[in-house]
């Protein structure tokens, strides 16, 4: 039968209201928390293997809406060892990768030892799955993939190495390693350039961050590091690709600690502003809309009761980013041994990991104001690291 024309616009509205709402399906907004069950800290705030070792997992937090709520979670190796960026997901929220720096290992130190694991996941399955377990390289922390999404690297802190992987179809497969040539430097952080021809490493080992180059799987360093600060470790990249923010651990023995950020319009790559931060900056995050930089400290709450810095909370930072420097706007408490920060889509809710509460902080954020909420509770690990779909 011939539709009259106000049945044919009708049908075309309801087309498109339904396509929307797919749509929003689809994209479940979705950040992953990698949770460690095989790490606390003992009396002496040394990292121990628990009495009871529970299995390391993985959450997925629905942040589409507030408050958050935790959609699944399910058995994942993972590791608190490294910076908080143990992690990495898809732009269509259809899979992830997570690593493992260390594992329950009773011949080791304390219960634990380096680990090499690195798992490749179903997100769209119900529950989440494993679909590829291989391995990278001991002490494998930090992945990244490509702008491109044909190449990923991971840092191997206690090897000193990068491993380089070939992407396709959501599967991953060893190209090589690169060598830095001192097995003490660390690698810890990594971010690529929007470009896809080169990247950034933290060393907090022998405290640069490396400039690599990149041709296919071919990937080289830069002889001119550049310099942040002592131990840098933690490193993000802002939604443009124009700056990158890189944590600088320093001792971690309750001094003031920085925080950096380098110019990748500038050639070469360069630092242009550096500034005081309290200890241990480990939690390290852009707005989405790169605006705002978070930063989080352990802030001594890693030390023991006794220690001359100690501090019951960890403490969150928010700055603005104004051009190529921050000004800071706000800062608030947060839960002990803070590790992982995440934004929502928005930029509107901010999520905290605290390893030692086993619990996630969550606040609303209107780039004035941190108004915390209802934290959300991981059981029976500690979280460690985020990741999501967005910048």
């Amino acid at each position: 039968m011939q539709q009259r024309p106000m049945e044919q616009s009708a049908c075309v509205v309801i087309a498109l209201l339904l396509t929307a709402t797919l749509s929003g399906a689809a994209r479940a907004d979705v950040v992953l928390s990698s949770n460690d069950g095989h790490t606390v800290q003992d009396e002496h705030k040394e990292l121990v293997a628990p009495k009871d070792v529970h299995p390391d997992t993985v959450s997925l937090i629905d942040v589409s809406h507030y408050p958050p709520t935790i959609k699944s979670t399910v058995e994942v190796p993972g590791s608190v060892v490294g910076p908080p960026t143990a992690a990495w997901v898809a732009k269509d929220e259809s899979w992830a990768i997570v690593t493992s720096a260390t594992k329950a290992d009773p011949q080791g130190k304390g219960g634990t030892g380096p680990d090499d694991r690195v798992s490749v996941i179903d997100l769209t399955s119900n529950p989440p799955k494993i679909t590829q377990s291989l391995t990278a390289g001991a002490g494998a922390t930090t992945v990244r993939i490509s702008t491109d999404g044909k190449l990923a690297l991971i840092a191997n802190r206690t090897e000193g190495t990068v491993s380089v992987f070939t992407v396709d179809n959501k599967q991953l497969t060893p190209a090589g390693k690169l060598d830095l040539g001192n097995k003490a430097s660390l690698p810890s952080g990594i971010v690529f350039t929007h470009d896809g021809k080169g990247a950034l490493l933290t060393r907090g080992g022998d405290n640069m961050v490396s400039v690599l180059h990149i041709d296919g799987t071919n990937v080289t360093v830069d002889p001119r590091p550049i310099t942040t600060g002592m131990a840098p470790y933690t490193m993000d990249i802002n939604a443009s690709g124009t700056l990158a923010a890189v944590s600088n651990m320093g001792r971690g023995d309750g001094d003031e600690d920085s925080v950096s950020l380098i110019d990748l319009t500038s050639k070469p790559f360069r630092v242009v502003e550096t500034i005081g931060v309290p200890s241990g900056p480990e939690p390290l995050k852009f707005s989405p809309d790169g605006k705002y930089l978070a930063v989080g400290a352990e802030y001594g709450s890693t030390k023991p009761a006794s220690h001359w810095f100690h501090h019951d909370k960890a403490l969150l930072t928010m700055f603005a980013v104004e051009g190529k420097t921050l000004k800071r706007v706000t800062s608030t408490p947060v839960g002990p041994w803070s590790e992982a920060i995440a934004f929502s889509r928005d930029g509107q809710t901010v999520l905290v990991q605290s390893m030692a509460d086993r619990e996630i902080n969550v606040f609303r954020w209107d780039g004035h104001t941190l108004t915390p909420g209802k934290s959300l509770v991981i059981k029976d690990a500690g979280p460690e690291t985020f990741a999501t779909a967005w910048p």
